[in-house]
C-alpha cells in the first residue's frame, strides 16, 4: 500500500481519499504503480485548484456578473465535494465559499448601480419628452426633423427604466413627434400649392414679358414691365427649379426690351449730340444778355433765342437737365426784370400783356393740334420737338399770364 497526505492506493490498486467524513474511494489504477495512481488523482485535484483560483480571480475582478459568479461557485464547488481527485478537496470548497460573500456585496453594488442608472435614465427620458413637446409646438420644419433623430437616437441609448413609467414617457415623446411630423406635413403641402400657383402666375407673366420683348413703344412698354415685375414679385416663389427657368425666361425678355431700347436711345443720342453743341452757342447767346441793361432789347433777342432753341431739337438725356436749367435761369432773370418793369409801369400797358396772352394761347392752340397729328402719325421725332415747344411756349404764357394779372390787379 502506497500512502499520500490526502489518501493512499490499496494493494488491488484503489484509490481513497481523506476527507473529514472519512476515506472515500475515487477510482481504480490498475495498469500502473501505486506511485502513479496517487500522481493520477493528485494532477485531478490541481486541476481543480487551478479551476478554483481562476474563479476567484474573475470573481474578485468583477469580470463576471453576480448571477454567472454565483452559478460558477456553485456548479464548481458540487465538482469538487464529489471529485475523483486526492487532495484538500475541503480547502478547495471552502475557498469556493468565501467567494459567496464577495459576490453577494458585488450584487449590492450592482443593484445600486442598476437603481442609479434607472434614475438617471428616467431623468433624461422626461428631458427628451418634455423637449419633443415643446418642439412640437414650434415651426421649426427644418432643424426640428432633425433634433427628433438626434432624441430618438439619445433615448435608443438610454436603458429600460420601469415598464409602467417607461411607456408612459415613450407615449409622450412618441405623440409629439406624431404631432410634429402632422403639422410639418401640412405646412409643406400648403407651402407645395402656394407655390404650385406661384409657378402659374409666373408661367403667366413670363410668356406676357416675351410678347413685350420685340415692342418699340418705349415709354408704355417700360411701364407694362415695370408693373409686370411688381406682379412677380408679389407672387411668391415657386419650386427652385421652376422658379428659376421662369426667372430666366422673363429677365431675358426683359433684358432683351431694355437692350434695344438703350441701344435706341444711344443713337438718338448721338443724333442729338450736333444739337447740344447748337444749344451750347445758344446759351452762350442767352447768358451774355446777362446782366439785363435793355429789358426789351433782352426780350427780343430771348424770343429769337427760344424759336431758334426750338429748332434745334432734342439732346442727349444727360445733358438735357444741365441745359434746361441754364436757359430757364436767363428766362427766370428776364422774366423778374420784366415784372419790376411791369410793376412801375402805368397799368394802360396791361393791354399789351393781354394780347401776348392771346397770341402766346393762340400759338399753343395751334402746337396742341399739330402734336395731336404727330402722334397720330406715329412721328416720334416730330412728337418730342413740338412738345419741347409746348414746353416753352407754356413758360412764356404763365409769364404773360402773371403780368396780366397783376396789371388787372
Amino acid at each position: 500500500m502506497t500512502s499520500h497526505e490526502w489518501g493512499r492506493v490499496d494493494e488491488d490498486g484503489n484509490v481513497f481519499v481523506r476527507t473529514a467524513d472519512g476515506e472515500r474511494s475515487v477510482g481504480q489504477y490498475a495498469d500502473g504503480t501505486p506511485e502513479e495512481a496517487l500522481a493520477f488523482y493528485v494532477d485531478r485535484y490541481e486541476a481543480l485548484s487551478g479551476e478554483v483560483g481562476l474563479l476567484e480571480q474573475r470573481v474578485n475582478s468583477g469580470v463576471m456578473s453576480p448571477e454567472d459568479a454565483s452559478s460558477s461557485v456553485k456548479t464548481l464547488r458540487e465538482q469538487v465535494v464529489g471529485a475523483n481527485a486526492v487532495g484538500d478537496l475541503a480547502a478547495l470548497a471552502a475557498r469556493l465559499d468565501a467567494l459567496r460573500p464577495i459576490i453577494a456585496s458585488q450584487r449590492e453594488a450592482k443593484k445600486a448601480e442598476k437603481a442609479q442608472r434607472t434614475a438617471e435614465s428616467r431623468t433624461e427620458k422626461e428631458r427628451i419628452a418634455a423637449e419633443a413637446e415643446k418642439l412640437a409646438e414650434g415651426d421649426d420644419w427644418r432643424n426640428g426633423a432633425n433634433r427628433f433623430r438626434e432624441l430618438l437616437d439619445q433615448w435608443k441609448a438610454l436603458p429600460r427604466i420601469d415598464r409602467a413609467g417607461d411607456d408612459a414617457l415613450w407615449r409622450r415623446f412618441s405623440g409629439a413627434r406624431t404631432t410634429y411630423t402632422r403639422r410639418r406635413k401640412a405646412h409643406f403641402a400648403e407651402q407645395q400649392e402656394r407655390r404650385e400657383g406661384s409657378r402659374v402666375v409666373k408661367e403667366r407673366l413670363a410668356k406676357e414679358a416675351e410678347s413685350l420683348a420685340g415692342s418699340t413703344e418705349w415709354g408704355a412698354t417700360a411701364g407694362k414691365f415695370r408693373d409686370l415685375m411688381r406682379q412677380w414679385k408679389s407672387a411668391g416663389p415657386a419650386r427652385r427649379e421652376e422658379d428659376e427657368a421662369l426667372w430666366q425666361r422673363f429677365r431675358g425678355a426683359q433684358d432683351a426690351f431694355f437692350g434695344a431700347r438703350d441701344a435706341e436711345n444711344a443713337k438718338l443720342d448721338e443724333e442729338y449730340a450736333a444739337n447740344a453743341a447748337v444749344k451750347e452757342q445758344l446759351l452762350a447767346e442767352a447768358e451774355a444778355l446777362l446782366p439785363i441793361q435793355d429789358l426789351d432789347a433782352a426780350k427780343k433777342a430771348m424770343r429769337d433765342i427760344a424759336e431758334r432753341w426750338e429748332a434745334a431739337g432734342k439732346v442727349p438725356r444727360d445733358r438735357m437737365k444741365e441745359l434746361e436749367g441754364r436757359i430757364r435761369k436767363v428766362e427766370q432773370e428776364i422774366r423778374g426784370a420784366e415784372e419790376d418793369q411791369w410793376r412801375r409801369t402805368d397799368p394802360e400797358k396791361s393791354a399789351r400783356a393781354d394780347d401776348m396772352v392771346g397770341k402766346l394761347e393762340a400759338a399753343i392752340a395751334g402746337i396742341e393740334a399739330d402734336l395731336e397729328r404727330a402722334k397720330a402719325a406715329g412721328d416720334q421725332k416730330k412728337v418730342q420737338q413740338l412738345e419741347d415747344n409746348l414746353a416753352s411756349r407754356r413758360s412764356f404764357l404763365d409769364m404773360a399770364k402773371l403780368a396780366s394779372q397783376e396789371f388787372s390787379g
